[in-house]
């Protein structure tokens, strides 16, 4: 659950949810837990909650509950165990430290966590595969600040989230979760048409990934972003897809790699087993998900031909994204497909209302018959719109 901030100042919110973030990280290198993602437990961010009723909605058997006080050097993480049938509580404990130990003080919570759950666990099992990807706290700050306005979206926030990236990679240019996030701007930034110059957002984007694998091969949320990446500029389709098969050979529990995978599976012309992973993602993360996660199960509907349900995801997707343009343009693309031409230019009228940019290369699809598919029924669509 999201620790509470107890230093007494809101700006440091960010510290206290990086904390949970790597603490959930290391319980879900555990191959034997099931571990819900961030996102989903985070939706009770700032709510009274019953144990129980957590439980119960996530499909989980314990809750981890704690707070994150830091003030000046030094930091305190207490967290408590509890039992989410009975609501007892298994384990309590508080782990104090300068904030140059903040590295260590997280793998203790885990290593503990982990211990009371299964207590012939040894403690080897949550070491981190590729080990700690930066021991420069100023950087491991900056990318904490970056990912918090990450997250928010909308392009001043991506642009400042870039700049805090592009510094913890200056202070530290081997930080490989730094690189993958910078890399995941970039494309942001060309998928959204937010881009002065789109070739050079796609070198930037494709240079920052490689350098995060060089830097982390075995990372599940490097290679899992990476992949992504790598799959959606156009680069070898087979490559992304041994990376992010790595990802979830290492962390079965990782929820954005499951859903990466599943997007990776529509870009390789593989809408079956993109839906089976598109699952997986959900169970792994039943309460909060990417804002876009609707439009790629659109899409595999798409382009398994499945018109209907997929013109019902997008629409969904719309209202939880509404300015993503990659929905209008399939949706538009479905619609001309299923003789709803009026339906089809009107979505490619709100389309340009976000952009001017209606058609695109694609090139994403790989498959030739699946690209063109798309694009036909998208050149109907912005053809009898014009």
């Amino acid at each position: 659950m999201p620790f509470q901030n107890m230093s007494g100042d809101p700006e440091q919110e960010y510290f206290a949810d990086g904390m949970v973030e790597e603490i959930i990280t290391a319980l879900s290198r555990i191959r034997w837990l099931f571990v819900i993602a961030r996102n989903s437990s985070f939706s009770y961010k700032g709510q009274a909650v019953d144990v129980k009723q957590v439980g119960h909605e996530l499909g989980v058997r314990y809750v981890l509950e704690g707070s994150v006080r830091k003030v000046g050097r030094r930091v305190r993480i207490s967290a408590q165990l509890i039992d989410a049938a009975t609501g007892a509580h298994l384990w309590a404990e508080r782990f104090d430290g300068p904030l140059e130990e903040i590295f260590e003080l997280q793998d203790k919570v885990a290593v503990s966590v982990a211990s009371v759950i299964e207590p012939t666990l040894e403690a080897a099992e949550t070491a981190r595969s590729a080990g700690r990807q930066t021991h420069d706290l100023t950087a491991f700050d900056l990318y904490l600040r970056g990912m918090h306005h990450f997250g928010r979206v909308d392009k001043s926030s991506l642009v400042r989230g870039l700049g805090l990236l592009e510094q913890a990679i200056e202070r530290d240019p081997d930080y490989a979760p730094a690189l993958a996030l910078a890399a995941h701007c970039h494309q942001r930034c060309e998928l959204m048409s937010w881009a002065d110059d789109p070739e050079a957002a796609r070198r930037t984007s494709v240079d920052l990934a490689r350098r995060a694998l060089r830097s982390a091969p075995d990372d599940p949320n490097v290679l899992s972003l990476a992949a992504a990446l790598l799959g959606y500029w156009g680069e070898d389709i087979d490559i992304s897809l041994r990376l992010v098969d790595r990802c979830l050979t290492l962390n079965p529990n990782h929820a954005r790699g499951w859903h990466w995978s599943a997007l990776l599976r529509v870009f390789a012309g593989q809408p079956d087993i993109a839906m089976e992973h598109f699952q997986n993602y959900l169970r792994l993360s039943p309460r909060d998900r990417m804002p876009t996660y609707l439009n790629g199960i659109g899409e595999a509907y798409f382009f398994s031909r499945r018109f209907d349900e997929a013109a019902a995801n997008l629409l969904a997707s719309l209202d939880l994204a509404p300015n993503f343009p990659v929905t209008y343009r399939v949706l538009a693309s479905c619609y001309a497909h299923m003789g709803r031409l009026d339906e089809a230019r009107g979505i490619v009228r709100r389309l340009r209302a976000i952009t001017p940019a209606v058609m695109e290369p694609a090139t994403r699809y790989r498959k030739p018959e699946l690209r063109e598919l798309f694009l036909s029924g998208l050149r109907l669509a912005a053809g009898e719109a014009s």
